[in-house]
């Protein structure tokens, strides 16, 4: 169940913003959950009946570099801790052009699939792991992998445009039965204005690189290292902003015009993260928890229960291991704007009190604005306990993997399936099963393409009608 005191506080800062400023146009997916903030939302709508089009399978499952958390943390007394580092599950796919693009931890290689048939195009062989999915820019595909490079291949055909060593020296270590670069690329790749952003190294004491270059030649722009933090997961990136998930510790925010670190965001770590307006949300911390942190501030502000959240301009969906749940954005924004106007002068009055002491001759001021105080915690409250009127609709959810929001069907995945639910209402309106854990969903021109721990990927379209059969006896 979701805690209703952090639940309350989480939402009154997630909403904010008045409108999501990334959102997804139609027809591709270019980059992990589709843009750089990590939304998870396109506008393309699903077909009211889907039905399995096609199947690529690995010969081998992924091999993800963590396997998982202790299962407890006694020095805290945390117990059922969550895995916080699980950026590699599944060979998370990317979709541009008609293509399916995607790298593998199995064999080392970046695959590109025909969308339409699910047929292999071409494939290409780094030296080490594919951790993290590709990013498609302007007819090219830029990934990194454990052997320290960042590779930029023309993405109609896997020739090498160029190759760049992210780190000046080329040493091996062992690493999840192979030999890796001490420096590798475990962070995803940031394409924009002409630079392509990355990090190589998950040792701080041997300097973790962040870096850009220039993305049609390869050269370096400029290079940040930092030895206090690794640097593992997917980059979250605004206009001025990059965001550096470090594995199990806290993001980092940087000036993307440069790298410099402007700051490391106070939670509890983990390495999924999206951005809704000026806000950074992360976790799942040791017990699956999101925690939310307002630009320029350092410390976090608020957390919910939950994995996943989904965010529009009219409504927010809430995913945690058992609820799936919607709120009415709009009306929770007019009560939150209350909330806050009552809560400043709270503030303010509270101020003012402290300022009076405890001097006698103040007494009579000081029953006056205890009185005030009281009367705004009585409307404070209110207005809290009307917060909850926000809610549109809770269901049960035993899908707590991953979550998309695709037209209006609210997707999630689980263990052997994904699950269509209609936004309006929380009702579900398809459920189809997969092979393994669905911890990646990429949703493109009405088709699903699922990603799952058992090395498969399921691109799931429009059910066949009866008049399809008459045409293709």
């Amino acid at each position: 169940m979701i805690d209703p005191t952090p639940f309350r506080r989480c939402l009154r800062l997630l909403f904010v913003a008045t409108s999501l400023s990334f959102s997804l146009g139609a027809s591709d997916w270019p980059t992990y959950r589709g843009d750089y903030a990590r939304t998870g939302v396109t506008v393309d709508p699903l077909p009211d009946k889907l039905a399995e089009a096609w199947v690529w399978k690995s010969p081998n499952s992924p091999q993800p570099a963590w396997q998982g958390e202790a299962k407890w943390d006694g020095y805290n007394k945390v117990f059922d801790m969550k895995p916080r580092q699980i950026f590699d599950r599944a060979f998370h796919a990317v979709i541009a052009d008609g293509h399916v693009y995607f790298g593998s931890s199995a064999d080392d290689k970046v695959y590109c699939l025909d969308a339409q048939s699910g047929r292999e195009r071409w494939s290409f062989f780094t030296e080490g792991p594919v951790r993290l999915a590709p990013t498609i820019a302007d007819g090219r595909l830029y990934v990194g992998s454990d052997d320290g490079c960042v590779y930029c291949l023309e993405s109609k055909t896997g020739v090498v445009v160029w190759r760049t060593r992210a780190t000046p020296k080329d040493r091996r270590i062992p690493g999840n039965g192979r030999l890796i670069s001490n420096w590798p690329v475990r962070t995803s790749i940031v394409v924009q204005d002409g630079l392509a952003i990355t990090s190589a190294g998950m040792f701080p004491s041997e300097g973790v690189h962040l870096i850009a270059l220039d993305a049609k030649t390869g050269k370096e722009r400029w290079r940040q290292i930092q030895t206090d933090l690794p640097a593992q997961g997917y980059l979250l990136a605004s206009k001025s902003r990059l965001y550096v998930p470090a594995g199990r510790n806290n993001p980092a925010v940087c000036d993307i015009a440069d790298g410099k670190r402007l700051r490391v965001v106070e939670g509890s770590g983990g390495t999924y993260a999206l951005l809704t307006g000026d806000m950074l949300v992360f976790g799942p911390g040791k017990t699956g928890q999101l925690g939310a942190v307002e630009e320029g501030q350092t410390d976090q502000l608020a957390s919910f229960q939950g994995h996943h959240m989904i965010v529009t301009a009219t409504r927010s969906y809430l995913h945690s291991d058992t609820e799936l749940s919607a709120l009415d954005r709009a009306r929770y924004l007019e009560i939150a704007r209350q909330r806050r106007t009552l809560s400043a002068q709270q503030s303010a009055i509270a101020k003012q009190l402290k300022k009076l002491g405890e001097k006698p001759e103040n007494e009579v001021a000081r029953l006056k604005l205890k009185a005030e105080l009281t009367a705004l915690g009585t409307k404070i409250d209110s207005a809290t306990q009307a917060m909850e009127t926000s809610l549109v609709w809770k269901v049960p959810c035993r899908w707590p993997d991953s979550l998309v929001l695709a037209g209006e069907t609210v997707v999630a995945g689980g263990d052997g399936g994904v699950v269509g639910f209609q936004a309006r209402d929380g009702s579900i309106a398809w459920q189809l099963p997969v092979s393994g854990h669905a911890y990646g969903i990429a949703a493109v021109s009405g088709s699903l393409y699922i990603s799952t721990d058992s090395g498969s990927i399921h691109c799931l379209r429009a059910a066949p009608t009866r008049a399809d059969a008459d045409k293709n006896p």
